[in-house]
């Protein structure tokens, strides 16, 4: 039995084709947690067992872990948090489920940067770090999959990529990164799920095949939509100022500002790139398939 949280997620909706293509088959049956079962297709709820509720909730998690060999787990960030109780706080009720029910693997979605020089102060990566401890410590068989920024979070930029041909971020224009489809996490998280022939705790870093700067991004944006577009570097004032004026809890911003500054800093750049922690999709790829038809719709 492998159980899935967050299966609506950008992450989770990846993941769950995937599992259902492939689990029935080596005899794995599939549970999901899932908030609102509705947001799941009549056909996957056909094929699944649905726990509904919050993966943050004690009860809803002791009913979903009972029986469970492996796990999925994903946090979605409450902005309304603080970064230690939105990411450890959210997964100790799972924790102590994960002991209880003697579950044997799981398979997270966290960060690069660990062993890095800036990780203790990298804001929400350094909480993400801290409930990656949190799941270690119970003994499971952990691997926490260590991701770079996502191409996917472009798509909150893409009505000012339409209307002024620009996209902000707080990192230097030429700061490059190993950037990564949140498809290729979901093959990641697949493999090891379908696969528990790994024992003790560690970290599998997911890389996209190329390390890419804004300036970079702008370039093949611009290539793929005939028109310029342009990076413009937000300062972490402005980025605290704005966010805070979105109603977000002050320590969770400081989280975002100290993961950017982080980022910039290099938090990311730390690890070698080989076949087995490169995703297959490039930018180009992702930027025709997924950003073009959202910026020219």
């Amino acid at each position: 039995m492998i159980v899935i949280t967050a299966p609506t997620g950008n992450i989770g909706r990846n993941l769950l084709p995937l599992l259902l293509d492939s689990a029935p088959a080596r005899g794995e049956r599939l549970r999901v947690i899932v908030r609102d079962p509705a947001r799941l297709s009549g056909a996957v709820r056909e094929r699944v067992e649905v726990i509904t509720g919050s993966h943050g909730d004690a009860e809803v998690v002791d009913r979903a872990f009972d029986g469970a060999d492996a796990v999925f787990w994903l946090v979605p960030p409450d902005a309304s948090l603080t970064p230690e109780d939105a990411y450890s706080g959210f997964t100790r009720p799972a924790a102590k489920a994960l002991a209880a029910h003697g579950v044997g693997h799981v398979v997270g979605v966290s960060a690069l940067g660990r062993g890095t020089p800036v990780a203790y102060r990298a804001g929400l990566v350094t909480a993400s770090l801290a409930m990656d401890d949190l799941i270690a410590e119970t003994g499971v068989a952990y691997r926490a999959l260590a991701n770079p920024s996502f191409f996917e979070n472009l798509l909150e930029e893409a009505d000012s990529i339409r209307e002024k041909g620009v996209f902000t971020d707080a990192v230097a224009a030429d700061r490059k990164a190993p950037l990564v489809a949140v498809a290729d996490i979901a093959a990641a998280a697949a493999r090891l799920l379908l696969d528990r022939s790994w024992t003790g705790n560690g970290s599998v870093p997911v890389l996209g095949p190329q390390d890419l700067s804004p300036d970079d991004l702008a370039r093949i944006m611009t290539e793929q939509f005939g028109r310029p577009v342009r990076y413009e570097r937000q300062s972490l004032d402005d980025l605290r100022t704005t966010l805070v004026g979105y109603g977000l809890d002050e320590a969770f911003v400081r989280g975002i500002a100290d993961m950017k500054q982080a980022k910039d800093d290099g938090l990311d750049a730390g690890v070698t790139r080989t076949p087995d922690t490169t995703g297959a999709t490039t930018f180009e790829q992702w930027c025709a398939r997924t950003l073009k038809p959202a910026v020219l719709s």
